[in-house]
């Protein structure tokens, strides 16, 4: 739990010190590559379409719990993991980020 805290912490430290900046826009989903999901967000979506799918929500809050909480959401939900990861300050891994891409690929699609 305090680990969670203190991730969430130092998320929300670096996110706020990132929204001066402009982040890259998200290259468009491999939609050939996810076919089988075409309705369901990916690992390339951004953290405000993964939280808006309930599915995916759940995906993201087994390996991140809180982030759909988190105080600092609306600095870094138009970014994606992977844009998030070295702003986490360890909270956001390529383990972790790999973790969640499994889970997502592993939901029915709808």
């Amino acid at each position: 739990m305090m680990k969670s805290i203190l991730a969430a912490a130092a998320l929300a430290a670096v996110a706020t010190a990132a929204s001066a900046q402009t982040a890259p826009a998200t290259p468009p989903a491999d939609h050939a590559a996810h076919a089988d999901h075409a309705a369901l967000p990916t690992i390339t979506s951004s953290i405000k379409d993964l939280l808006a799918n309930p599915a995916t929500a759940a995906v993201l809050e087994k390996h991140l719990p809180g982030v759909s909480q988190h105080p600092a959401l609306p600095q870094f939900q138009d970014m994606t993991l992977s844009q998030v990861a070295p702003l986490s300050g360890g909270a956001v891994t390529p383990a972790i980020i790999e973790a969640i891409d499994n889970d997502l690929k592993a939901l029915p699609a709808t």
